[in-house]
């Protein structure tokens, strides 16, 4: 059965930077635009970059110029560069691989 595993969140404070790493055992993954999400605490999940097999990226509004996205396909994994991080960034980051293929989440907390 296909995984994504996430790594690389944690505490930081603000100003701070984080890299998101996300490691999967599929075959597929190189074909499918994925990316990552985030979903507050009592919010919906929301998009936060994504990235096509050709390497065309989009970002959420309030990621754009702070975040980067990337991915290896040789390797398999996806990462997310996240520099100048604020509170309003804490939540669970997810992976998202193609269809209906999720990571498990990773917390971020970006707090004083």
């Amino acid at each position: 059965q296909v995984q994504l595993v996430e790594s690389g969140g944690g505490l930081v404070q603000p100003g701070g930077s984080l890299r998101l790493s996300c490691a999967t055992s599929g075959s597929s993954f190189s074909i499918y635009v994925i990316g990552w999400y985030r979903q507050a605490p009592g919010k919906q999940r929301e998009l936060v970059a994504q990235i096509t097999p050709a390497g065309s990226t989009n970002y959420a509004a309030s990621a754009k110029g702070r975040f980067t996205i990337s991915r290896d396909n040789a390797k398999k994994t996806m990462y997310l560069q996240m520099n100048s991080l604020k509170p309003e960034d804490t939540g669970v980051y997810y992976c998202y691989g193609g269809p209906g293929l999720w990571g498990q989440g990773i917390q971020v907390t970006v707090s004083p």
